[in-house]
């Protein structure tokens, strides 16, 4: 009676592994879940996508700028020239203006609107 009763639970304790077993694989497969599976597998892919191109991208920057830097040195022309200092002219000169200084390089002409009524 006690091996009887033994592998009577011992089927019921299979069965019910069994079954559970079974009805998670049945949800793993319905259409909401492998939709859900496969957004999930694809934003994974797209984000190390996306990493592998920056990486690739920052490379191809930092041997540019190398590479430009070798080229520079190499034709001389990061060789910085002693340029003159930039003159400035004012575009219009209104030697009437009581504002206006002789041989200032800048001049303020301020507008105002109520001259115009």
């Amino acid at each position: 009676m006690f091996r009887r009763t033994f592998w009577f639970t011992t089927g019921v304790a299979a069965g019910v592994w069994a079954t559970t077993k079974v009805n998670r694989k049945l949800k793993q497969l319905t259409p909401e879940s492998l939709a859900r599976t496969a957004g999930n597998k694809a934003i994974e892919a797209g984000h190390r996508i996306k990493d592998r191109a920056v990486g690739f991208a920052l490379d191809v920057r930092d041997n540019m700028a190398v590479r430009e830097a070798e080229l520079g040195d190499a034709l001389g022309i990061n060789e910085s020239p002693e340029l003159p200092a930039p003159r400035r002219f004012a575009a219009i000169e209104n030697r009437n203006n009581p504002k206006y200084v002789e041989g200032s390089a800048y001049q303020t002409y301020p507008y105002n609107r109520n001259e115009d009524h």
